[in-house]
């Protein structure tokens, strides 16, 4: 089989490089900075206390009616009353302790409909995914089959816990968290309910990257219809309403960033549904980490492609003094605005760093699973199934029914799809086969995977991720070798509308 190079993937360009500044520049220059120049919004911080090695932290969801700049007045459900949420850091071996209140009013109508599980409910109902990061999936951790119910009266709240222990060799990175609730995640993600989970460590001690501002960008995506996001009652719902993307809270803001100057952004994908084929013009980008998985050295791209979930952590270097735009294809409006401007700076990029070798023995067992969606299959305001099959797929209940069969394939919560032994190298070659509604991200839960190759055709360099786009009408073929915890977590599909109505399976990790 052809070879095929990284930059089928990332679009390599050559690196460039420049002197160095010390770590302290990066302080003094935002301190200097004009007061004429436009503010890019941050979200909130809350860092874990070094001594204690503890955040301990309060997450309200309620409600929120607020004005967000270019996109008007909406009320949507938020933590803490913003979007996105606050920005969450801490280090390996810290302690993640959260108090959530749900203060939503109480849900409306039945759990679910009848038996079927896999039709959208519970919009009030929430609980805690910590995604990407590699943490217990079990009790109150980054446990997703916990309910947070609110009250059962307007105006209630209760309240709910979580505890997770950061591993002390967890990869320092780019993350973030979110209601992992099944049913309900399309409709959160889209009320902007979601926040940047941020792991320090050795690459931010690498003197190129230490002296670059960092910058925090959260790609949300709202479905807004009469400054509200509608609750996803209908396989329609969303299909006739554009897609409002904010940037931190704001549509199209201006960072500005001198001529030589570097900076660190966090790119991080809170959307729901969309993939966002990004693109820079006239600027240089260096890509240095995905999904929080850290390069071996920086990679010179020219786009990149950011499924639903996912993250890249990018080097910007200032060009040519201008006005250049983030945007992103299918997008009409531009996410944000770069103004290259004020006294040029002479800052260097990293030639090497300390990432996570792309490599994995042999693997000892292979899987094969199929993403495949079926239309108008049922009656209702769900017509359409969106099936996992293959290996260890859901069975009939009913297998005369075929294709409408309201369990085959689909999510269940008492089911076990996949038993992944810890230490043992697996490859999982996974097709996508649907012909419309072919839009599958895959996201696995707990562990990183590392993806070998696209359509069959090996990549030259392979690349760690915990979310990826499956090609259309193709198949991606990748390495999971699974460590340190047992427990049940998912596989699925990040497009959150398939999710939510059964394109995800249950992976129990076994020693």
């Amino acid at each position: 089989m052809a070879s095929l190079p990284r930059r089928g993937v990332l679009k390599v360009l050559p690196a460039a490089a420049g002197a160095a500044v010390t770590a302290g520049a990066a302080a003094a220059r935002a301190a200097t900075r004009k007061a004429a120049e436009p503010v890019f919004p941050q979200p909130a911080t809350r860092r874990a206390v070094r001594r204690s090695g503890r955040l301990e932290t309060r997450m309200t969801v309620r409600f929120t009616e607020q004005e967000l700049p270019g996109a008007g007045t909406v009320r949507t459900r938020t933590y803490e009353g913003s979007v996105p949420g606050p920005t969450l850091r801490v280090r390996p071996g810290d302690t993640l302790r959260i108090t959530h209140v749900n203060a939503l009013p109480p849900n409306t109508g039945p759990a679910h409909h009848g038996t079927d599980i896999n039709v959208p409910h519970g919009f009030n109902t929430v609980n805690l995914h910590l995604h990407g990061m590699h943490v217990d999936p079990t009790g109150e951790a980054d446990n997703v089959f916990r309910s947070f119910e609110p009250a059962d009266r307007p105006g209630g709240t209760t309240t709910h816990r979580s505890t997770v222990a950061v591993p002390k060799d967890h990869p320092a990175g780019t993350f973030w968290y979110h209601p992992h609730h099944h049913g309900a995640t399309a409709t959160h993600l889209l009320n902007g309910l979601a926040g940047v989970i941020v792991v320090e460590g050795d690459i931010d001690d690498v003197p190129e990257v230490a002296a670059a501002e960092d910058v925090v960008v959260c790609i949300n995506e709202l479905k807004l219809s009469g400054g509200r996001v509608p609750d996803l009652t209908s396989d329609a719902t969303y299909d006739r309403l554009p897609s409002t993307f904010l940037v931190n809270g704001a549509t199209n803001p201006v960072l500005t960033i001198a001529p030589g100057e570097v900076q660190r952004w966090r790119l991080v994908n809170a959307g729901a549904l969309t993939t966002l084929y990004l693109r820079l013009d006239g600027q240089r980008m260096h890509q240095i980490a995905s999904d929080g998985i850290t390069y071996m050295r920086p990679v010179a791209v020219t786009a990149l492609q950011l499924p639903v979930g996912g993250r890249a952590d990018l080097l910007i270097r200032g060009g040519e003094p201008g006005v250049y735009q983030l945007t992103a294809g299918g997008v009409s409006r531009p996410l944000m605005t770069l103004k290259v401007a004020g006294t040029p700076r002479s800052m260097a990029l990293p030639t090497r760093l300390p990432g996570r070798p792309p490599t994995l023995p042999d693997p000892t067992r292979t899987r094969a699973l199929t993403f495949r969606s079926y239309e108008n299959v049922f009656s209702g305001d769900f017509p359409h199934a969106y099936r996992i099959l293959g290996e260890g797929e859901t069975p009939h209940a009913d297998p005369e029914a075929g294709r409408r069969d309201p369990v085959w394939g689909r999510f269940r919560p008492d089911f076990v799809n996949h038993r992944v032994r810890l230490g043992q190298v697996e490859e999982w070659t996974v097709t996508n086969d649907s012909r419309r509604h072919a839009h599958h991200p895959l996201h696995l839960h707990t562990n990183h995977f590392l993806v070998t190759a696209i359509n069959n055709r090996p990549l030259a360099t392979p690349v760690w991720h915990d979310t990826v786009g499956l090609p259309p009408h193709g198949s991606l073929t990748f390495r999971l070798c699974a460590r340190d915890f047992v427990g049940r977590a998912m596989v699925h599909c990040h497009q959150s509308q398939h999710e939510d109505e059964g394109m995800m399976q249950i992976i129990d990790y076994v020693r």
